[in-house]
Parts: C-alpha cells; sequence; structure tokens
C-alpha cells in the first residue's frame, strides 16, 4: 500500500482545508498519514475515524529561530526516515521549505507542495521585512527544487516564484484555490436587515482597518446596518492589537462574534461579504460564503480578484482605499435588489469553478494518485 504524508503548519487545517483530499486519498486505497504541530486530542480523534495516521511535529508558524527551525527540521528527517513514506505533500511557507528539504535528506521518492499564499514574509515593508523577503525566497529557492510539481492557488503568485526563478517554467500547476464543499455550504436565505460581514485573523493586511472605517462612514448614514466580524488575534508582526478591537466594538462600529468553529451560522446571517484583503492565495472564506449564495465585495489583488466576476457575483475594489469600498457598500444598501442576483450569480461560479472535488481531482491526477 503507497505511503502518502502530508505536513501542515496548522492542524485544523488538515481537516477544514485539507478534510476532503485525505479523505479521498484514504478512499483510493493509500495509506495517509497527517502531521502538524499541536493537535488536539478532537483534531486526532476526528482524523482517526476517517482513518488517518496523527503525528505532532515540533514547528513554530511565524517568526525566524535558527536552533528551532532546525530542530523542526531533524525532527521531519527522522519521522519520514521512520516513516518512509512515497508521497509527501506540504502546505504552508515552513512545512513546504523544512519539509521538502528533509523529505530530500530521508530519500522521500515524490515530493509536492502547496504555495497557499505568500504572507507577512512577501507584503511586509521597511528593511527588516526586505530581509525577511529575501530569506523567504532564499529559502524556497533552495527547496522547491527538491519537489516534482508545485501547486499554486492563483496566477499571480505562480508567475512570482516563475519570474523569479524560484520553480522550473513546467513545476508550477495552478488550482482553483483548496476548493470549497458545495453540498457543506448551501445556500441559506438573507436576513431580513442589511449587514455585512467579514471573517478573517485579525491581521492588517486582511484590510481589516479599512472594513471598520467604511462601517464607521456608512453608519453615520444608515443607523440599521450592521457590520459583523469573525475572527481572532494572533501573533503575528501584522496583528492588530486586541485592545483596538475592543475599542471598536465599544463604539458599536461592529460586533464581533468571536472565533468560531463553523462559520455557516455567521454567512447565514448577513447580507453581503466583504474581504477588503491586499493579497491572498484563494481566501477560503470568500469561497464559503460564494457556495452559500451571498455576493462579494474584496479586492482587486492577487487571489481574491479571481473569485469575482465584477458586477456579476460582487464588486472588486483597491487595496487600502476605503471611499471605494463605502461606495461598493452602498451600492448593496441603495438597491438591495442586487443581492439576491449577485448571490446567485456567486453559488453559480463557487461550483463550476471551486468544487472542492473538482479542486482535488487536480491534485490527485498531477500527483499519480488518481
Amino acid at each position: 500500500m503507497k505511503k502518502i504524508l502530508i505536513s501542515a503548519s496548522f492542524s485544523e487545517s488538515l481537516i477544514i482545508f485539507r478534510g476532503p483530499l485525505l479523505g479521498e486519498m484514504v478512499k483510493k486505497g493509500y495509506h495517509v498519514t497527517a502531521c502538524a504541530p499541536a493537535g488536539t486530542s478532537k483534531i486526532k480523534n476526528t482524523l482517526n475515524t476517517m482513518e488517518i495516521a496523527y503525528k505532532n511535529i515540533p514547528l513554530e508558524r511565524t517568526g525566524l529561530n535558527p536552533t528551532k527551525d532546525f530542530q523542526t527540521i531533524f525532527s521531519l528527517f527522522i519521522l519520514f526516515q521512520n516513516l518512509k513514506p512515497d508521497v509527501i505533500l506540504s502546505y504552508t511557507i515552513k512545512p513546504v521549505v523544512y519539509g521538502s528539504i528533509a523529505a530530500k535528506l530521508a530519500g522521500v521518492p515524490k515530493i509536492y507542495s502547496i504555495v497557499t499564499g505568500l504572507g507577512y514574509a512577501f507584503m511586509g515593508s521597511g528593511i527588516k521585512s526586505r530581509i525577511i523577503n529575501l530569506l523567504a525566497k532564499l529559502l524556497y529557492h533552495v527547496s522547491l527544487k527538491f519537489n516534482q510539481k508545485v501547486f499554486f492557488q492563483n496566477p499571480d503568485d505562480l508567475h512570482l516564484f516563475q519570474s523569479s526563478n524560484l520553480i522550473t517554467e513546467n513545476q508550477g500547476v495552478l488550482i482553483n484555490g483548496s476548493g470549497v464543499d458545495t453540498e457543506y455550504y448551501k445556500p441559506e436565505p438573507f436576513p431580513e436587515n442589511l449587514s455585512f460581514l467579514l471573517i478573517a485573523r485579525l491581521l492588517k493586511d486582511k484590510g481589516i482597518r479599512e472594513y471598520v472605517e467604511a462601517a464607521r462612514i456608512i453608519k453615520q448614514k444608515y443607523l440599521k446596518i450592521s457590520f459583523r466580524f469573525v475572527g481572532w488575534v494572533e501573533n503575528n508582526p501584522a496583528s492588530v492589537s486586541k485592545n483596538e478591537l475592543d475599542t471598536w466594538v465599544k463604539q458599536g462600529i461592529i460586533e464581533y462574534l468571536g472565533k468560531v468553529s463553523d462559520v455557516r451560522p455567521a454567512i447565514a446571517t448577513s447580507s453581503v461579504y466583504v474581504l477588503p484583503s491586499y493579497r491572498e492565495g484563494t481566501p477560503r472564506t470568500v469561497l464559503e460564503a460564494m457556495a452559500m449564495g451571498r455576493p462579494i465585495i474584496t479586492t482587486d489583488a492577487p487571489g481574491c480578484r479571481e473569485t469575482v466576476q465584477h458586477g456579476k457575483n460582487g464588486f472588486l475594489v483597491p487595496i487600502k482605499n476605503v471611499s471605494v469600498l463605502v461606495s461598493a457598500m452602498e451600492k448593496f444598501i441603495r438597491q438591495p435588489e442586487l443581492i439576491e442576483t449577485m448571490g446567485l450569480a456567486s453559488r453559480q461560479i463557487a461550483v463550476e469553478k471551486y468544487d472542492v472535488r473538482k479542486v482535488n481531482a487536480v491534485i490527485l491526477k498531477t500527483m499519480g494518485l488518481d
């Protein structure tokens, strides 16, 4: 039986983002092991129910610590030597970089990676960010050459890696994000009162401040419009502080729903989904909202622009541009009939382009596992 190992930096993502892919691998008769840091008993039990083995790995999602990062590579090397997988698939930057290096050293026959987005290493400004950017490119250059194929979730990231000589022209494979289960995320009736929703980690580059400022402006003119936010504070250089979030809530600008394990109720009680992000791989929350029949306002930025056909299932706005964001929101307030028609278009696009079964079929075929 062929052995497949999946490596990630966030244990919950193994189920939330990759559960259908792992399940499909098991269904095809492969022995699947998933590894990530800090897996809870709930996650382990869920994977065990899916007949997937789980291994904890020492890995810090953010920051650069040579000692700890070397420990991660060494631990992965030992794990790969012991399990002897035939195929390894890694996603997010540290598992991709360190997993690819460890897999090569351990003699894993086939190595694949998914670049799910570029993150802080490519998006910051200033001297520190430029140094991190150069280091990230160096690490990608060293590690990705060991990969048979590298999957990208939008054409901009693929082009950047090719133009920067981080991968060869034949290595890159474009997929439509992580996909969305259109049977699990189903259309729901719209709420009686118009409301906007953002789901994201509390990071500046998710456009959270632009969302709040737009909400502040809108609420001065339309008192009954509500703005909701689902998310959590993260240990990241680009994080917005919990104090700032609390201030927005106290001022009545946004309603904070906290971090939720199931986003469907939040989407169901919203009219329009908003993500003013500066850059994404492909935003999973947008796909979930589209599958549930919600119109989208997002930015004309890599990863985001692919999800919206401007004027059909929503509107694209420039990054960091609050006034245009406000104008897009006001179109739904002044023409509420757009909500239903654009929501139907979102659902259609989600089914035709982003269904998780279609995305996973491309991944499995590319890896020779179909």
